[in-house]
């Protein structure tokens, strides 16, 4: 069982206090849908290798890696005669319009629930940029994503550390989701006048492989610092090799440093986002499972917020300040009661909306697709697969929809 720090408030004196517990005793089973004592994905030598390409011709191995690598860049993106790629852009916006067209249409099916909203960082909420230590939120969208946080429950799912992203946001009200989901931390700040004391949302899947990870980081620095451009960047339970400074001619000679690496630790994974290489634990967890955790937590939180705040009056009809204190909703005993004790992941009085750019995004995407619940959006100026249901262009849409979200 995995022991974690949860600060729970006194119901008599209101004194927070801070204690380690175990998951059990915090969160529902159904918010422990991975092992609390973290394994490896159980996976044949065979699929391994395959994964990590290490295995079969040299040449052709190399050839098929950079080819993605350049898939992961528009610039790189395969020429299209402009009619051919009129008509492919044309049949994607049909499949996945955009959010800001269908605006109305998300209202209405947003209608009567609880929205909680899920928001990538890089590339949704500041652009991708060359040096990712320089990826900086405009001040706009800083503005944007707290009054958003004041109406909704808002949650930050990111693949960098919770510190780095944090560095960059500055909000204290918000959810944080660092390394893909395997750092779940809660607000540190009251952002409603109902629930500054509530608990802490503390969740680390990949506890067991910090050593591992700090240990492959260093190899990968000292493997990649001979390549003018790379950077490898720990983000506590995943790592990061940026390639996007990198010479394109030096990119078969990166890829095979860091599959040289990564070769050695049969219980990390290697997986490619935008001009980045990904190396994480190989267990069940990602953004998906991240965002389901985060939804039954959430309803959990609201159920101690119900029991602190609103004991005397909780089973009967009344106007409350529903978590974010927003709007008054008149709610019905039931629809109390199903939100505070089952919690949002398993009531269909709520809306997840979630917004990101990149492949690890379309796990959770996918996630609320088959739930049949809430809605993906994804932010991109070129048409690719993806389970979102709409689409965005770029972070400046990204803001201008959450913006209109706010109350």
């Amino acid at each position: 069982m995995v022991n974690q720090n949860v600060v729970v408030p006194d119901a008599t004196t209101g004194i927070i206090t801070v204690s380690t517990v175990s998951n059990s005793s915090v969160f529902t089973p159904s918010a422990q849908k991975p092992p609390t004592a973290p394994g490896h994905i159980s996976i044949s030598k065979k699929k391994l290798l395959k994964s990590l390409e290490i295995n079969g011709d040299q040449s052709q191995r190399l050839n098929s890696w950079v080819d993605s690598m350049r898939a992961s860049s528009p610039t790189h993106l395969k020429s299209l005669p402009s009619t051919s790629s009129e008509e492919e852009l044309n049949s994607w916006m049909k499949r996945h319009p955009s959010a800001l067209d269908m605006f109305e249409r998300i209202i209405e099916a947003s209608r009567g629930k609880e929205i909680v909203m899920f928001l990538d960082y890089d590339g949704t909420l500041s652009p991708i940029v060359a040096d990712p230590d320089r990826a900086f939120i405009s001040s706009k969208m800083r503005r944007t994503v707290k009054k958003l946080a004041k109406c909704f429950p808002t949650s930050i799912v990111t693949g960098r550390c919770i510190d780095k992203v944090y560095s960059f946001v500055k909000l204290a009200e918000l959810y944080y989701a660092g390394s893909h989901g395997m750092d779940i931390k809660g607000p540190t700040k009251g952002f409603s006048r109902y629930n500054k004391d509530k608990p802490s949302v503390l969740y680390q899947p990949a506890g067991d492989f910090l050593p591992m990870i700090d240990e492959a980081f260093k190899q990968l620095v000292e493997k990649t610092k001979s390549t003018p451009g790379a950077k490898v960047e720990n983000n506590k339970f995943c790592l990061s090799v940026h390639f996007r400074c990198v010479d394109e001619k030096k990119w078969s000679e990166l890829a095979l440093k860091v599959r040289s690496v990564v070769k050695n630790y049969p219980t990390l994974k290697l997986s490619q986002g935008r001009k980045v290489f990904e190396i994480r634990p190989m267990i069940k967890w990602d953004k998906g499972k991240a965002l389901e955790f985060l939804l039954e937590s959430l309803g959990e939180i609201f159920f101690h917020v119900l029991y602190f705040y609103f004991a005397k009056i909780f089973f009967s009809s009344t106007i409350i300040w529903l978590l974010s204190g927003f709007t008054r909703i008149k709610i019905n005993n039931s629809k109390f009661y199903t939100l505070a004790v089952e919690g949002f992941d398993n009531s269909s009085d709520v809306f997840p909306i979630y917004i990101g750019d990149d492949r690890t995004d379309e796990d959770a995407f996918k996630l609320l697709q088959e739930r049949g619940q809430g809605l993906g959006l994804l932010v991109t100026k070129f048409p690719k697969d993806t389970n979102a249901s709409y689409s965005l262009q770029d972070p400046l849409e990204a803001s201008t929809y959450t913006n209109i979200r706010t109350c």
